[in-house]
């Protein structure tokens, strides 16, 4: 634990560098600490907390900027979050409208974006590989439309190819038998349970529902995660981060890539509440110059997703903490709602 003069000073320093964007010196720290201290006294402090590593002294300057080391101690234990406008929790609930379930995921990382002014990020629901029901719909001889509704109500349609023809009653036959023994489960649960049912069901109902079990795997059970990302121009406003073009080049690649972004989002899903990722602390993370804050989100109190905003390691997180915080809270909500 750091003494409370070195807290203090600690804190004055990154809020200042946050806003000022320069090294801070003690003449700043002495005006805007409220400590009544000689600049002897400071000086001595703040070569303590370089020594532990809390801050560095650029060569340019008698000043000093916060390292990741700092920045992750401000953010775990100084941080003094700013509530959110009115007219910015407003203009979230407006923008997150229930009723337009297809475009709350683009809407959210809009919003973040807009209201951050850095990169706004929402990883899409993770997808439960159950289904409520399916039916089949003959289209010729031996083609048969497989269309399966998931527990969520979306719809998801598979051409099986048999290699038998069959009736249409056969068909509501197979599909109400697979309704009222599966309905709710996964379809590698089906499979499971489907030999054990040979010998209550047809032969020919059976390979029926065999092949729908395959088809069904493959339209719930393949990854469907991925990223939505908005606003990632707006980092090109960024001093810290423009002025180098390998540094710029580094994060838009991770942009596109999304690999170590979504790690990252994966890593949240299972935390509480919001988690600030700084840029030197991972390695998934592309320059030491930025950082992540994210949160869960979640449908009828079951974590589906994350989302985020990255920005500068330098961003103003009594600020960006609680649009992500409340946007996760909305989206939750209004998916639940739907």
């Amino acid at each position: 634990m750091l003494p409370e003069r070195a807290r203090i000073l600690l804190k004055t320093l990154v809020e200042r560098y946050i806003v000022d964007g320069e090294p801070v010196g003690s003449r700043t720290l002495s005006r805007h600490s409220g400590l009544e201290l000689s600049p002897a006294s400071i000086r001595n402090i703040m070569a303590d907390l370089e020594e532990m590593g809390f801050v560095a002294s650029p060569h340019t300057s008698s000043g000093r900027v916060p390292t990741p080391r700092g920045y992750r101690f401000f953010v775990d234990t100084l941080l003094t979050v700013r509530p959110l406008a009115q007219v910015e929790v407003t203009q979230l609930e407006t923008g997150l409208d229930p009723s337009d379930p297809q475009k709350l995921i683009a809407s959210a990382s809009s919003l973040l974006s807009e209201l951050s002014q850095f990169a706004g990020l929402v990883m899409t629901p993770r997808r439960n590989p159950a289904f409520r029901q399916i039916e089949f719909l003959s289209l010729s001889e031996k083609r048969i439309l497989l269309i399966i509704v998931t527990l969520e109500g979306e719809v998801e349609n598979r051409v099986i190819v048999t290699d038998q023809p069959y009736s249409a009653s056969a068909l509501v036959e197979a599909a109400n038998y697979f309704n009222q023994h599966f309905s709710g489960q996964r379809f590698d649960q089906v499979r499971t349970k489907l030999r054990d049912d040979l010998g209550r069901v047809r032969d020919d109902i059976t390979r029926l529902m065999a092949a729908a079990v395959d088809a069904g795997s493959q339209a719930l059970d393949t990854p469907q995660e991925n990223m939505v990302v908005s606003g990632s121009r707006k980092l090109l406003n960024v001093e810290e981060l423009s002025s180098n073009m390998g540094n710029l080049r580094r994060l838009f690649e991770a942009f596109e890539q999304k690999t170590g972004l979504l790690q990252l989002l994966d890593q949240s899903r299972t935390a509480t509440g919001v988690q600030i990722f700084i840029g030197g602390e991972s390695e998934l993370l592309p320059l030491d110059e930025c950082s992540l804050v994210t949160a869960p989100y979640s449908v009828d109190g079951q974590v589906v997703g994350t989302l985020g905003v990255v920005g500068p390691t330098r961003m103003a997180y009594e600020r960006v903490v609680p649009i992500v915080d409340i946007t996760a809270r909305l989206l939750s909500s209004a998916l639940s709602h739907h």
